[in-house]
């Protein structure tokens, strides 16, 4: 589902469902689950910097063992990560990496929240970092994040103390995390935020340690832990049949697109915690010592804990049903508390364990996918009450359709009522991630709307409200509005119902180079978000550049309708680069998005619609060799860029790789990871050298020595793939080989061939190589040694073997001309 909800880890044996964004529908013993969690009033906030830095382990343990209200602060969304399923990289990566985070806590039973800092790649110190996010800022998040929140206990999964040794932006989660522990309850920190939020003072704060930070088990075994909590986080949960560490295996394993498949494990497994701040408890394994996390914490909830804890006692397996006259009585007094920050989560908890027990199902499916502004759409109401729970449907309210229907008809046990809603969509956002909507800063996305700011994905505004009254007490249900249809495979399948433009416009390719020519034709694809559209298509250019014709004008008669239209874009004689936009002029309102779908099978359905732009580069390039064999790896659009010089890329299966199959071509191209990911390649890595020898060009790029598949001949000769890496993207390169035919046919490379290059200079070069190898470039960042492993070349038999940890894959989509002058001196070896 869109929306995160209160779950808890039973609801894992069918996370199908949950990835299929179905209704959750809890049983007896889910139920009785989130009766306990219900009872409990206590919060943990755990903090980290990615997704997949969490403690999936702890998380679990706190959120089901304990039952505390437990969340995951992750500081970006891993924007700046590799995709290890498919081509989407920065932003959209950060689509796709938080509905993994989403679908991790549905799973682990835990909440998600982030702060507005972008993960804009791989840092090695603090000081770096926070000035890149803006530190007044992002601590801003975190504190707001903290007060929203309002944990007890705040565990941090990194260590504040150790700047430098590890990923920056792991250090600074830890180091915020630590400093906005003091400032929370000071009202004269970040005031605005008060509007909002109140003041608020953790308890404790802990940092998650382990043997790993003290650099051996040995080391750890020999430590003091006087200062240590610890929990067995191995327990097994009998109703479910599982342990809750293969809870956090089948959690982690939801992060697919960075590879972090899990197997779970049985048995004792201790985590440790470090105080950092506050009292220690006296009872090394608990949390909470000293905290009231009974509902006697708040005033007025003696009352409640008197029903609540009685209907846990006596809760009926068979029928839980039995259990909502006194759970209806524990909502009134709820709705009556002062606290308003216990309030509002236990009211919601109990709405929705009242819904459970009745076997209340409500929905509200639109009959279209998606639809635009001013547009009418129709909307199929589903209302059965599967108990003897006297209840009575009294009125549904979708505001975005401007309808609101009074029912005022009992729903009787099972016998379900259907309703058609019709209205118009008037002034509804685009169904799109809230934090993409304006452009941002390399470390930090635009979020004007504080209340925004922290949420984990967009608030749909077409719900349907459904007026219920139980036992004579009014209690209201949102529910997104939602599209299904019935997959003769898959069955019943769910989407989110989207709300789009009117009309969007986009050119397929994101970077355009022109090395062939000073013309193009650029086709420019609209798709209809509603019917009978009539207007005109100009196309916006830099300076220099010409375009032909100056408008074109369309008409779509179909929703759902595709054209596309051709203009022909004139480069300027020199080098020059900038971008084209297609502007559509539809009824006097121009319209200049485009709309992008992430279709996977692990997360919900995404829609992102974002300005549609394209690069284009004029680039004085010469190639030499023409037929290129693309082997893929982990998912880039090198081939594709590859094309856009001229180049003819055949893709080649792993499977069909032989000395015959590589002949025909000039060159040979792994791409990224690929000895990390396609086993194949250890049983094919001889054919792959004897083409070298024969003559041919194989080109490597970059792998990681972690779970490399092929380790002892990744190359003709010895090299050792490091974690060295240059990740400041304007650091110096010094060209060590002038006279290597690679830094001089066909193209003259220059030191001028590496301005503008994006994210960082390369990653997991070589430490280690024998005599054979030619190192061409070196590089480092401020204070360290030379790296020059990021391109390594070498003559074997007749042919050319390169290893290259260089970004190509980032610097390619970005259109830096140096990367392509530079590959295709690469290509060109030995022609």
């Amino acid at each position: 589902m869109r929306k995160l909800l209160f779950v808890i880890p039973f609801s894992i044996l069918f996370l199908h469902i949950a990835v299929a964004q179905q209704p959750e529908k809890l049983n007896a013993v889910e139920i009785h689950e989130a009766i306990k969690k219900l009872n409990f009033l206590g919060s943990v906030l755990y903090v980290a910097a990615h997704p997949d830095d969490e403690n999936t382990r702890l998380i679990s343990y706190m959120a089901n063992q304990i039952k505390a209200r437990t969340a995951y602060l992750s500081l970006t969304r891993g924007d700046g990560g590799q995709n290890l399923i498919g081509p989407e990289i920065r932003g959209l990566l950060g689509v796709i990496r938080t509905q993994e985070l989403l679908a991790a806590r549905r799973t682990d039973g835990g909440e998600q929240m982030f702060t507005r800092a972008n993960d804009f790649g791989y840092s090695k110190h603090p000081d770096e970092t926070l000035a890149i996010w803006d530190k007044k800022e992002v601590l801003n998040d975190v504190v707001w994040a903290i007060r929203k929140f309002q944990p007890d206990v705040i565990i941090n999964r990194f260590n504040h103390r150790t700047p430098g040794s590890t990923h920056g932006h792991h250090t600074s989660s830890a180091m915020l995390s630590v400093e906005a522990f003091d400032m929370v309850a000071d009202k004269n920190i970040y005031p605005a935020q008060l509007k909002h939020v109140d003041i608020w003072q953790p308890k404790r704060l802990f940092f998650n340690t382990s043997w790993w930070f003290y650099g051996s088990r040995e080391n750890f075994e020999k430590a003091d832990k006087s200062n240590l909590l610890e929990f067995d986080t191995g327990v097994y949960y009998s109703d479910l049949g599982l342990s809750n560490t293969e809870i956090a295996s089948l959690s982690r394993s939801q992060h697919k697109s960075q590879g972090f498949g899990s197997t779970g494990t049985r048995g004792t497994q201790t985590e440790y915690i470090e105080l950092i701040k506050g009292e220690l408890p006296k009872d090394r394994t608990n949390i909470f010592e000293g905290i009231d996390t009974s509902w006697n914490r708040v005033v007025g909830g003696k009352a409640i804990g008197d029903i609540l804890y009685q209907v846990e006692r006596d809760f009926d397996f068979k029928n839980p049903a039995r259990s909502i006259t006194q759970l209806v009585k524990a909502y009134q007094l709820i709705n009556k508390l002062e606290n308003a920050h216990w309030k509002k989560i236990k009211s919601k908890e109990i709405k929705d364990i009242i819904v459970a027990t009745a076997g209340l199902y409500l929905e509200a499916v639109s009959k279209e996918s998606y639809t635009t502004n001013s547009n009418e759409i129709t909307i199929n109401i589903e209302a059965i009450n599967r108990s003897a729970a006297p209840i009575i449907l009294k009125s549904i309210e979708i505001s975005s359709i401007g309808v609101s229907k009074n029912i005022d008809i009992p729903l009787e046990n099972n016998s379900k009522k259907n309703y058609e809603l019709k209205g118009k969509i008037t002034n509804t956002d685009y169904t799109s991630p809230y934090w993409l909507k304006d452009k941002g800063t390399l470390g930090m996305y635009k979020v004007s709307d504080q209340k925004l700011i922290g949420t984990p994905e967009t608030n749909h505004h077409t719900k349907a409200v459904f007026n219920i009254e139980i036992l004579g007490t009014p209690i209201s249900y949102q529910k997104d509005i939602i599209y299904k249809t019935n997959d003769p495979v898959k069955g019943e399948v769910y989407k989110p119902f989207e709300i789009i433009p009117a009309v969007s416009a986009s050119i397929k390719d994101k970077v355009i180079i022109y090395a062939n020519g000073p013309a193009k034709q650029i086709p420019v694809i609209l798709k209809a978000g509603k019917p009978n559209l009539e207007g005109s298509v100009s196309l916006s250019h830099p300076d220099g550049w010409t375009v032909s014709p100056e408008s074109i004008e369309f008409n779509l008669s179909q929703k759902g309708e595709e054209k596309t239209l051709v203009f022909t874009l004139t480069a300027p004689k020199n080098q020059s680069e900038g971008y084209i936009s297609p502007k559509v002029n539809l009824q006097g309102k121009t319209y200049s998005d485009e709309v992008i779908t992430i279709d996977y099978d692990h997360i919900p359905f995404q829609t992102v619609v974002l300005p549609s732009e394209t690069k284009v580069v004029r680039l004085d390039i010469q190639k030499k060799g023409q037929n290129i064999g693309y082997i893929e790896g982990a998912g880039d659009i090198v081939p594709e860029s590859l094309q856009q010089i001229g180049y003819q890329v055949t893709k080649i299966s792993p499977e069909s790789i032989s000395e015959a199959t590589l002949k025909p071509f000039d060159a040979i191209v792994v791409g990224i990871r690929a000895y990390n990911t396609v086993e194949e390649l250890k049983f094919k890595q001889k054919h792959l050298l004897k083409y070298v020898e024969n003559g041919g060009n194989l080109i490597i790029q970059y792998n990681t020595s972690h779970r490399l598949k092929v380790k002892e001949n990744l190359g003709p000769y010895p090299l050792k793939l490091s974690r060295d890496r240059v990740t400041n993207e304007n650091a110096t390169i010094k060209l060590l080989a002038t006279d290597h035919p690679v830094l001089n046919t066909p193209n003259k490379i220059t030191s001028k061939d590496f301005d503008g290059w994006v994210q960082e200079r390369g990653l997991y070069f070589p430490n280690e190589w024998s005599d054979e190898y030619t190192p061409i470039l070196a590089s480092n960042d401020k204070g360290e040694s030379e790296k020059k492993g990021a391109l390594l070349v070498s003559k074997y038999g007749k042919g050319y073997y390169v290893y290259t940890g260089l970004s190509f894959f980032r610097e390619f989509p970005a259109g830096v001309s140096g990367a392509y002058r530079l590959f295709a001196n690469m290509l060109s070896l030995g022609k």
